[in-house]
């Protein structure tokens, strides 16, 4: 279980699926202009596995499944957390390339919320894409038991589709008696991580969504888990990849066993069977066997719609990287054999170091006495070389900005903009990167017992 300790605790002083119509369709909570909206932190019940209410589910605004944000590219959004949790908490925006301060990490961005208290984000987005929201505090907790919304952010001049489908990725960690057990083991964090016994799509096991026969979806999925690596595949009809962690891809490519891990998302056009009643399925070929995460059944007559007339959806605005004379920013991820951290700490510790980036394992609150890996100059273009030189692959994430995949180790790449990387067992791959955020950003493994016991580092952009 994650320690939180009285002492230290003393020191700090909606909704789709089964829960109603919201997250498979488009809609959710929208920002209007930068009028501010309010999300509440706290814990609520509701059945999850069976008919008996999973008690101690952790979410904004009574959920239980978080609301799901919808801004627009290029306006302001603003949005107050109030803290009722039991403990301290913070947001963080996860993908969007925005101020150092809004960032949500503790200490290094910003002050710990503590119970009863708020604290006021407002930035613009200048990318549109799928994105999400989560804590970056006591994270194995707060977002195994629930705190994973998504952010939708939309560009007006995108093509139209016929239906929209948004599927929130994750695995609940619960007993038979459909309550929650602990979140990880200490074997299994220092191996891939402790998954969960209940797997579902939008808090629900394998949901059903209708969709205009012979239409064209767009399928926005968000990898919440916590630990789960997905393998995804599309049975019963034809789809094709549109944009990745945020960015439109330069073309649309087959849906062929596309993986992708923790914190990362992925965009699909959909071309939706001919027939009523026939059901097309997303599924995960990760494991074996393979499973279902989310069914879509056609109805109405045929739309008749071509999967070849999607064309690419409008690039974002981020930086080319200029790689001659780019200086090499090494990360080299390992296990550790260094001594266990600290147990005392608002935003918990799991008591071990099992990983660590360049030598270097970072599972505390504070940056202090941690240095920044490098420190890098605004403007000046980078290639972070990215080494795992473990056993376990590792979606490694970086706040604040996209980066560039420009080679890998272990075969040709797509030269995509992203802001996490699934990096494989021995690869080395180059990703190159314009230091255009000014601030302290967190890089981290997004399997979050990883992050937690190590594998977690900060670049600093002066």
């Amino acid at each position: 279980m994650v320690l939180l300790s009285r002492r230290t605790l003393l020191k700090a002083g909606a909704v789709a699926g089964a829960y109603g119509a919201g997250l498979a369709i488009a809609g959710g909570l929208r920002a209007a202009s930068a009028a501010p909206i309010t999300l509440t932190a706290g814990e609520t019940q509701a059945p999850l596995k069976g008919d008996q209410p999973t008690r101690g589910i952790m979410t904004w605004n009574e959920g239980p499944q978080p609301p799901t944000l919808r801004l627009e590219k290029g306006q302001p959004f603003a949005a107050r957390l109030v803290n009722q949790l039991k403990e301290p908490t913070t947001i963080h925006w996860h993908g969007l390339r925005i101020d150092n301060k809004m960032d949500g990490v503790p200490f290094l961005t910003q002050p710990y919320i503590y119970t009863g208290d708020s604290f006021d984000y407002a930035f613009t987005p200048p990318d549109a894409g799928t994105f999400w929201y989560h804590p970056h505090c006591n994270t194995l907790v707060q977002m195994g038991r629930g705190m994973t919304g998504l952010l939708i952010v939309e560009n007006p001049d995108d093509p139209a589709f016929d239906h929209e489908v948004v599927l929130n990725l994750r695995d609940w960690r619960l007993g038979n008696d459909g309550q929650f057990i602990d979140p990880f083991k200490p074997r299994d964090a220092a191996k891939s991580g402790t998954y969960g016994t209940y797997k579902t799509a939008n808090w629900q096991e394998n949901p059903i969504y209708d969709a205009p026969a012979g239409g064209i979806v767009r399928v926005r999925m968000v990898i919440t888990d916590v630990t789960r690596i997905y393998s995804f595949g599309a049975d019963g009809a034809e789809a094709v990849v549109i944009a990745l962690d945020g960015n439109p891809v330069a073309e649309p490519f087959p849906l062929d066993r596309y993986q992708a891990g923790p914190g990362q998302r992925i965009e699909l056009a959909l071309r939706m069977p001919e027939t009523e009643g026939a059901i097309a399925t997303l599924t995960n070929y990760r494991t074996s066997p393979a499973y279902p995460l989310a069914r879509f059944r056609a109805v109405g007559a045929s739309l008749k719609r071509d999967l070849r007339d999607v064309k690419a959806l409008p690039a974002n605005p981020v930086s080319e990287p200029v790689l001659k004379d780019a200086e090499v920013v090494p990360l080299e991820l390992s296990a550790t054999a260094e001594g266990a951290p600290p147990k005392e700490g608002f935003c918990g510790s799991l008591g071990y170091n099992f990983w660590a980036i360049n030598k270097t394992p970072w599972s505390g609150d504070t940056a202090d006495p941690m240095a920044p890996l490098a420190e890098l100059k605004h403007g000046k273009s980078y290639i972070l070389r990215l080494a795992n030189r473990t056993p376990h692959a590792h979606p490694i994430h970086l706040h604040g900005m996209s980066f560039k995949v420009l080679s890998s180790s272990q075969g040709a790449v797509r030269p995509i903009f992203t802001d996490t990387y699934l990096i494989q067992p021995d690869e080395i791959a180059e990703l190159g990167l314009v230091a255009d955020n000014l601030g302290d950003w967190v890089i981290h493994c997004h399997i979050i017992e990883h992050q937690k016991t190590g594998m977690t580092a900060f670049l600093r952009v002066v």
